[in-house]
Parts: C-alpha cells; sequence; structure tokens
C-alpha cells in the first residue's frame, strides 16, 4: 500500500538554476507532482521516480486551470492513490501560495506534511536586476505585498506602504497598477523611482523603469502584463549606478591585467 505523504515545494523565481538542492532530492522521492504555471517546466525533470506522475493545476494570477478546492482534493485523492506528492509552487510556499490552506487540508486527511522552502521572486527578482530591497542610507526595510485582494480590490496594505519610507514590493498587480500608482502620487511620491520587471530570471524578462506618475502608462505602452512585479523605492536607483561601478571595476581589472 503506497504511504501519503504531501512535500510543497518552492520552485523558485523562473531560472531553473535557482531551485534548492533539498528541493531536487524531494522531487526525485515523488509518486505525483502537481505543478503552478509559473513553475520552469525543466524542473520537472528532477522528478526521477520511474512511474512519477505529472499534473499541471496551473494556479497563478489569471490562470486557473483548477479551483483551490479542486487542488486540495487532487492532493489528498493522489496521495491515497500513489503516495508521495510534490505540490510544486513557484517563488516560496508561503509567500502568496495558498500553502495554508493545502496544509489544512491534507492534515484533516491524516497525511503528512513537509515544506521546503523556495527562493521568492519578490527579492531574488529585484536582485538580478542590481535592485537592493535595502541599502544603508537609503531604505532600512521594505514591503512585500499583493497588489489585490481575493474580491479584486486594491489591498489596504498598498495604502499603509505608500506612506512609509520602505521600499514597496507589489505582486499580481499589473491589471490595477494604474490605481495603485495613483494611491502612491497622492502620498506625495509621484517623482518616486519604480521599476517593473515581467517574466523575472527568465529568458523571457524584460524591465522598465521610471516613476511613480508615468510608470503606469510606459507599462502599458510596452506591453508590460503578468507575471510582474512592482518595484517602488529609491533604491531603484542604484541599478544604473551599480552598473556603472561593475563595469568600472571591469575595466579597471582589464588595464591591471595589461600591466
Amino acid at each position: 500500500m503506497p504511504k501519503p505523504a504531501l512535500s510543497l515545494i518552492g520552485a523558485g523565481p523562473g531560472d531553473p538554476e535557482m531551485i534548492t538542492l533539498k528541493a531536487i532530492r524531494t522531487l526525485a522521492t515523488a509518486d505525483v507532482v502537481l505543478y503552478d504555471a509559473l513553475v520552469n517546466p525543466q524542473l520537472l525533470e528532477y522528478a526521477t521516480k520511474p512511474g512519477v506522475v505529472l499534473s499541471f493545476v496551473g494556479k497563478r494570477y489569471g490562470c486557473h486551470a483548477l479551483s483551490q478546492e479542486e487542488i486540495n482534493d487532487l492532493i489528498i485523492s493522489s496521495a491515497r492513490e500513489y503516495g508521495h506528492v510534490v505540490r510544486l509552487k513557484g517563488g516560496d510556499p508561503f509567500v502568496f501560495g495558498r500553502a495554508v490552506e493545502e496544509i489544512e487540508a491534507a492534515s484533516r486527511a491524516g497525511i503528512p506534511v513537509n515544506v521546503v522552502p523556495g527562493i521568492s521572486s519578490a527579492l531574488a527578482v529585484p536582485a538580478m536586476q542590481m535592485i537592493p530591497l535595502t541599502s544603508r542610507g537609503v531604505a532600512e526595510s521594505f514591503w512585500v505585498t499583493t497588489g489585490t485582494t481575493r474580491s479584486g480590490d486594491i489591498s489596504g496594505d498598498i495604502y499603509l506602504a505608500a506612506q512609509s519610507t520602505a521600499t514597496v514590493v507589489i505582486l499580481m498587480a499589473m491589471s490595477r497598477i494604474g490605481a495603485i500608482m495613483d494611491i502612491f502620487r497622492e502620498a506625495g511620491k509621484g517623482s518616486v523611482p519604480v521599476a517593473v520587471i515581467q517574466n523575472g530570471t527568465t529568458e523571457q524578462e524584460r524591465i522598465i523603469t521610471g516613476a511613480v506618475s508615468g510608470i503606469a502608462a510606459a507599462a502599458e505602452a510596452q506591453g508590460i502584463e503578468n507575471p510582474a512585479i512592482i518595484v517602488v523605492g529609491e533604491v531603484v536607483k542604484w541599478r544604473e549606478q551599480l552598473a556603472g561601478i561593475i563595469a568600472a571595476g571591469a575595466e579597471r581589472h582589464i588595464i591591471y591585467e595589461e600591466r
């Protein structure tokens, strides 16, 4: 008889190399992999157990192959029929991943649960674009918030974040970017730098930068849409500055080598 178990694994932000060794080892023991739309398909190659079942379940903003209730039921039925179910989620399971709902469902069914954290896009995507979320003298903290709630309304945390001096990282917000930027503008942040990064850490990555007052129009003109993250804060200026610092360092290195 199969031994039911559930592992929730963070697949990272999109780059297939940004997955943990623990996640790879856990995938290799999976009898079933239920994976999300934002998971890089290359990661499924780590599911090497003979007879493993690979099942796409959707789950990203605007792309729901199955409802959350249907996914919960599939986790339970798959665990009972096959054994070890891996729930492979983009980013980190505990960052807007609905992991709590799946853990509750599995636990009620008597299925043991294991969690393997992943690298969240909220951290990795800005970093890969040379945007630090904190910087001494510029930003001492950062917010990570969803753009909209379950009902489709703008998250109340956006209003609070707009009042702070912290860097603000907003996920799942492109459908409401204009209204969200209006909130920052009304808080006196019209000139604050913004970066919008689509398909971060992947070969399809695109980025635009600007200010709060004009970034929504620029994003629309460039056709930037989900999946994307929005970074609001003075730290966005570091992107060009760090690129210049790195380029200057590389030039000095070449001169040194020639000597």
